[in-house]
């Protein structure tokens, strides 16, 4: 693959994953199979290795979940929770382990033990109690902020509400879920009363934990296993296993299959006797979670993107079934990219029944050779939706599937972009899938999040003409009075609109700016233009200045491409004007920096020569932890190098820029006394 060829395919990868983590986190209604899933984050993985000047802001190795949903408070995690890197054979997991020995700088007949624990597929959440009282109880969310699911989680009969000769601050956390016997039951019972019958435990658990109110939670038959902690005010252990045996000693369930493992090799045969009693088990897992089980050592690996550096997943192979192409169906999103759904004769898999599929694009479907009424094998490892991987009946005589080559929602040309596989329509605002997507992106939980302005309420104020285009949500208000007389709309649901509308006044403008919709730019990326520029103001002057390409292309962690698509979005006069009414009427906040306050944050630290005390990685890690840049290059950007022996020529350019220099031993204790 070429270079242009990996950027554009990155770029993808980071738009599908995110719609991905949306579905799965957010709404518990996933589109595609977990092989699936892990198949495009493999395969990000694999092009940022090759091209690690191509990574992306957005990448999906630094997002964790899914913005929590508006329906319950949210709540911020006081130690952010992580998800895991993924391993899919034993060598992948070997290569962690030279990845941990390589890290810390260890000899290679350092012992290197690890824990290994079953990955159950439920609702991750964390436990926090205060001087022994459980005080508040949170789903995981984005990482950082979640959904305080406190009185639903005093439900579950697992969970202890005290705990005695507990550290005065302990967060617990661990994997809300359904038994496979408890999940068959409730749906029966469900199917009997005419109410929804859930898709698989995992989303039952969802479901049944995110409600709002606890006597339904109640009525579920949820439980509860411990798998790690957050914030804690006192050491548990100086291994994990320690820790785990506290925790378990304290009162909350921990499976009898985690245990501490002497080697790599260990770990991998207790993999198999898992994998070996996987169809047994009480509950759905989908792997099996090593980490390293000193603590001292996890300390120093710390995390790298969204997940630590010592622990990984090691999953299962997906499951397969057969069944037939019924349909194949042109979606257009909010980009206009045209995704082909197949609507399959329903099939249970894994005991899940399963009925759609998303075919990608025109190549995945070229590829396999798809028509509609294909006898075809599909795989599913834990979700709803699986994957299409062969087509069982190619050589029949059946119809080709014709891509269209217009808009099915307003009969516009689609077309490919240069290098792309994927199929736009070129309508833009007069698209009405488009629009409405659009808007419906700007409300969203990752964008301005407005309360009570879902899909059927755009739909009715768009066929209205109330709104077009996102600043005419500001100005819903003058239609109070004629909203007031309509079918469905009381004074009590109106007000709550407008105020939930109003709310947002002054709302985060990394939000605002990522609710634009512009190509490319994820909220990561809107967060990193604005840590840069400030304001959404300073960013247009910016992009739209004589070298604005160039200056966007040098804020950290921002592409050609995404300058581009930026300078391109704010040269357009309608998008100006449109976004001049947004700052006017919504007047969001400049962007606060919510990176760790201390004297380095911001700064530009950059490492040279040989360390001797600890690697290159792990030093750069510390940079980070301080909220500063760990850069290549010296400049008269930078703040501080810290060079080792054998530095060469950027220690040169530092003393002729008059760049303060320190030494390894030097730099120890910066970040000691920081």
């Amino acid at each position: 693959m070429t270079e242009p060829e990996a950027g554009r395919r990155l770029r993808q990868l980071a738009k599908e994953i995110a719609h991905h983590n949306r579905l799965y986190h957010d709404q518990d209604a996933p589109e595609i199979s977990d092989a699936d899933y892990d198949a495009l984050v493999r395969e990000n993985n694999e092009l940022e290795a090759a091209f690690p000047h191509l990574v992306r802001p957005d990448s999906p190795n630094a997002q964790v979940g899914a913005a929590p949903s508006s329906a319950l408070a949210k709540v911020a995690h006081a130690r952010p929770m992580l998800s895991l890197e993924n391993a899919f054979s034993g060598d992948d997991v070997r290569d962690f382990v030279r990845r941990v020995r390589r890290f810390l700088s260890l000899a290679e007949d350092e012992p290197v033990a690890l824990t290994a624990e079953p990955k159950i597929d439920g609702l991750s959440a964390s436990l926090r109690y205060e001087n022994g009282h459980l005080v508040l109880a949170a789903t995981r969310g984005d990482g950082t902020i979640g959904e305080d699911v406190t009185p639903n989680v005093r439900t579950i009969a697992d969970i202890p509400q005290t705990l005695a000769n507990a550290p005065a601050i302990l967060e617990v956390r661990g994997e809300v879920y359904m038994s496979k016997a408890d999940f068959a039951a409730l749906n029966a019972r469900q199917a009997e009363a005419g109410a929804k019958v859930f898709a698989n435990p995992r989303n039952a658990a969802a479901g049944s934990l995110r409600q709002k109110d606890p006597a339904i939670t109640a009525a579920r038959p949820l439980r509860f296993l411990m798998h790690g902690w957050g914030e804690v005010s006192e050491p548990l252990g100086q291994t994990q296993m320690e820790a785990v045996d506290r925790l378990r000693a304290l009162g909350f369930p921990v499976d009898e299959r985690v245990v501490r493992c002497a080697d790599v090799e260990e770990a991998l045969a207790h993999y198999a006797r898992i994998e070996h009693e996987r169809a047994d088990l009480p509950f759905d897992i989908d792997g099996v979670v090593y980490k390293l089980d000193r603590l001292d050592w996890q300390e120093r690996l710390g995390f790298v993107g969204r997940a630590p550096r010592w622990a990984i997943a090691h999953k299962f192979p997906a499951e397969k079934a057969e069944t037939t192409l019924e349909r194949i169906e042109i979606q257009v999103g909010r980009t206009g990219k045209l995704t082909p759904i197949g609507r399959l004769t329903p099939v249970g898999v894994g005991g899940v029944i399963v009925s759609n599929v998303t075919l990608h694009n025109r190549d995945e479907i070229g590829r396999l050779g798809l028509r509609e009424g294909d006898r075809v094998r599909i795989q599913r490892a834990g979700d709803v939706i699986p994957q299409v991987v062969e087509n069982l009946t190619p050589d029949e005589p059946r119809p080709a599937f014709v891509y269209p080559d217009h808009c099915p929602a307003c009969g516009s040309e689609a077309v490919a972009e240069e290098g792309e596989v994927d199929i736009r329509c070129t309508g833009g605002l007069v698209c009405p899938a488009q629009r409405l997507e659009r808007l419906k992106h700007f409300v969203s939980r990752g964008a301005m999040d407005i309360d009570g302005l879902g899909e059927k309420s755009i739909v009715e104020f768009a066929e209205l003409g109330w709104i077009e285009k996102p600043s005419d949500i500001f100005r819903l208000s003058a239609h109070r009075a004629e909203l007031l007389g309509r079918e469905g709309w009381k004074e009590k649901s109106v007000d709550a609109l407008l105020a939930a509308i109003e709310a947002r006044k002054g709302f985060d403008s990394a939000r605002l700016l990522f609710g634009l919709g512009i190509r490319h730019v994820g909220i990561v990326t809107a967060r990193d233009l604005l840590k840069c520029f400030g304001t959404i103001d300073a960013l247009q002057a910016a992009a739209t200045g004589d070298n604005g390409t160039a200056e966007l292309s040098a804020v950290e962690g921002v592409g050609p491409v995404v300058a581009e698509a930026v300078h391109d979005f704010f040269h357009e006069a309608h998008n100006r004007e449109e976004v001049a009414a947004l700052l006017d009427l919504a007047r969001p906040a400049p962007f606060v920096n919510q990176a760790r306050d201390t004297a380095w944050s911001g700064k530009t630290i950059v490492f040279t020569g040989s360390l001797e005390t600890m690697s290159r990685d792990e030093a750069k890690a510390q940079a980070e932890r301080l909220g500063a840049r760990a850069a290549g290059s010296v400049s008269a950007k930078t703040d501080l190098v810290v060079a080792g022996p054998g530095a060469g020529s950027k220690l040169k350019k530092a003393e002729e820029l008059g760049v303060r220099v320190v030494t390894e031993a030097e730099w120890a204790n910066i970040v000691a006394e920081a």
